[in-house]
């Protein structure tokens, strides 16, 4: 079992949830599951082509993904993933 922390600037897409629990392998397993429960998240998870959107950090322990295998990464009992919305801004 995995857990999800929903960042504040999507949980109006997931009723309020600040956290989901699930058994996904993977990344693609997760982002399935997400897109299950919560539809309206699902285009601020993949592209058009159902990749990874670029703006689009995950973490697992604190370690970025990518770093880690990226989708071919297997999920470990325990493991807390991170979804990080970039946001863009400044001057």
């Amino acid at each position: 079992m995995i857990t999800v922390q929903i960042p504040t600037a999507l949980r109006r897409l997931t009723s309020g949830s600040a956290s989901v629990k699930c058994s996904a392998a993977n990344l693609d397993e997760l982002f399935t599951h997400l897109d299950q429960q919560f539809p309206d998240l699902k285009p601020h998870l993949r592209d058009e082509a159902g990749q990874t959107r670029r703006f689009l950090n995950v973490y697992v322990n604190e370690e970025d993904i990518r770093f880690l295998g990226g989708n071919a990464y297997a999920f470990q009992d325990g493991d807390e993933v991170l979804l990080v919305p970039s946001i863009a801004g400044g001057s």
